[in-house]
């Protein structure tokens, strides 16, 4: 019989979460070392994930990705993950923020070996995720599709500070808005058009 504190043969009580992207990610990016030197070129590469995340049917239409500026390299790329893995946190920021933090073997990466990453992401950060970005330790914020576009598809962004950017920017975190905003608005357009699911929290209830 096993002592009160033998648990090796018991299955755990509570499940395990993994954040994991959808198979067809790696596939896509097998060239990732590929450098994205200017800022359109990552938030390209951002967009093209939240399109092929809507094209493959594995999550919302939203993509993002974490870039080493100094090198151009990519870090970790995230897209959204929510209704697959069963977690309302598996916004793409979101992956991209635990992937990254796994890859480079720490939970700041804004440590002094890592001052130089970015979060590049298709659409302004929601509530959760602007909460998220100071703790992640990047530098900077790129953003292309903005709240209100996310909105007037359906979306429900959360309630966030009227001065975001610069809250953010107080706490040393620069922010650029509206890269290749058209081309992430036709994402999430797109995705509406198509009657892809739009799930959001209960507005308080």
């Amino acid at each position: 019989m096993s002592s009160p504190t033998d648990q090796s043969f018991e299955t755990p009580r509570f499940p395990a979460l993994m954040v994991e992207l959808p198979a067809w990610v790696e596939s896509h990016l097998a060239h990732a070392d590929t450098t994205y030197d200017t800022v359109e070129d990552r938030m390209r590469l951002a967009v093209e994930l939240s399109r092929l995340n809507v094209e493959h049917g594995t999550g919302g239409p939203f993509g993002a990705a974490i870039f080493d500026t100094q090198t151009g390299k990519l870090v970790a790329p995230g897209v959204n993950i929510v209704v697959d893995s069963r977690w309302s946190g598996g916004h793409a920021e979101m992956v991209a923020f635990a992937i990254a933090q796994q890859a480079v073997g720490t939970h700041d990466l804004g440590a002094p070996e890592f001052a130089h990453h970015e979060l590049v992401t298709s659409t302004e950060p929601c509530s959760m995720c602007l909460g998220a970005t100071p703790w992640s330790g990047v530098k900077r914020l790129v953003c292309a599709a903005t709240h209100d576009d996310a909105t007037s598809v359906g979306f429900d962004e959360g309630p966030k500070p009227a001065d975001w950017v610069g809250e953010l920017e107080a706490r040393g975190i620069s922010v650029v808005q509206q890269v290749l905003r058209d081309d992430a608005l036709r994402v999430l357009q797109a995705y509406a058009s198509r009657g892809g699911y739009i799930y959001n929290g209960r507005a308080g209830n």
